[in-house]
């Protein structure tokens, strides 16, 4: 676990741009399971959710149309509800960050770690974007 002085920025980065910030599993279910879209962002301490998670996600609001719900929850600090989170978006293995796209409870977009480390922002706000058009209209 993090101390929460450490992880507060990286919490308000997303929470701060309309993100809620999902602490128990009961949140995340019941965030996931409603009707409509839903995105949830691992958030992390690591370097590439600073420099390119968060900011890609945030770029991604800039977009015409948008999930009815944003969300987040924070790997390595609230395990229960990552782990909830986690649970949802099988079959990808654990990964943070991450980013997916629920609609109606069923998991219909997903970006790994490995498509978010050293990509640039604009291209994986891009792929959000073009998620955001497929499935949120």
């Amino acid at each position: 676990m993090y101390p929460p002085e450490l992880v507060a920025p990286m919490r308000e980065d997303l929470t701060t741009a309309g993100f809620e910030d999902l602490r128990t599993a009961e949140e995340v279910e019941n965030a996931i399971l409603q009707k409509g879209t839903t995105l949830v962002v691992v958030n992390s301490v690591c370097g590439c959710a600073a420099g390119n998670a968060r900011p890609a996600v945030k770029a991604s609001l800039q977009f015409d149309v948008l999930p009815d719900r944003l969300t987040t929850v924070f790997a390595g600090v609230d395990r229960e509800a990552t782990d909830k989170a986690r649970q949802f978006m099988a079959p990808y293995p654990p990964s943070s960050p991450s980013i997916a796209l629920f609609k109606d409870g069923e998991l219909v977009h997903f970006i790994e770690r490995h498509q978010i480390e050293g990509r640039p922002v604009e291209l994986i706000a891009g792929n959000l974007m073009q998620a955001y058009d497929t499935f949120c209209r």
